[in-house]
């Protein structure tokens, strides 16, 4: 089996050294850089499979990094991870609608780490997204083309909006999304955003869920997800 190549980019040489150590250990291959400008230059010509991307960066930083790779079509498509000290929340949510995968706190677990790249490599292997495919997860069945919703095998009466906030998060699950993604995708971008409104739509759906609401998880100052099954962890 080919290692997955990993692109890690931070100007700490210790802490790509932790990074490096960890997952080279878990079976990864670890390209290190400690620039912004390099790690475009690398993205390019290695084609790794994911990249662990530092937001404080000298020159060219973290955030115009993956302003760049998203743009680019040679390296759209390439995973990244942030790696993000406490306190950037405007940074973190800037991020994640700049197109970033998700995100890790220094000072992280290396354990954390490697969970976190592990499964976004997995969601990502999972290829294009059926829209019209019916979502079990988490106790929770989304039947799209019947606009239904059942919990434990019992019908549950959503509004059109918090039906499409609940398939955007399911059909994503571990994925953390700012509120501001969640509107446009449910409203496609053309009304106004407010925090409040996404979560007033939050409360009511975790409510009629029932039980099963636990499974939405507020990420304090970033956005939601819907959490992601631990039996899928392998």
């Amino acid at each position: 089996m080919v290692s997955r190549k990993i692109l890690a980019v931070d100007d700490e040489e210790d802490i790509l050294e932790l990074v490096d150590y960890n997952l080279t250990k878990e079976g990864f291959r670890v390209i290190r850089v400690t620039s912004g400008e390099k790690a475009l230059e690398l993205a390019k010509t290695e084609r790794p499979d994911l990249v662990i991307l530092d937001l404080m960066l000298p020159g060219l930083d973290g955030l115009e990094v993956c302003k760049h790779l998203r743009s680019d079509r040679a390296t759209s498509d390439i995973p990244i991870v942030m790696l993000t000290a406490k306190g950037e929340e405007a940074d973190i949510v800037l991020g994640l609608e700049l197109g970033a995968d998700d995100y890790v706190t220094k000072p992280f677990s290396p354990r954390v780490l490697t969970a976190r790249v592990r499964a976004v490599l997995r969601r990502r292997s999972r290829g294009v997204v059926d829209e019209d495919a019916p979502i079990k997860i988490g106790g929770v069945e989304i039947h799209p083309g019947r606009h239904e919703v059942l919990v434990g095998g019992k019908p549950v009466r959503l509004t059109f909006t918090e039906f499409e906030i609940l398939s955007f998060l399911a059909r994503r699950p571990g994925w953390v999304f700012t509120r501001y993604q969640i509107v446009e995708a449910v409203r496609g971008g053309e009304y106004a955003v407010t925090d409040r409104s996404v979560d007033v739509q939050i409360v009511g759906l975790r409510k009629k869920l029932g039980k099963s609401g636990i499974n939405i998880e507020t990420v304090r100052g970033v956005g939601y997800r819907f959490k992601e099954p631990i039996d899928e962890e392998n």
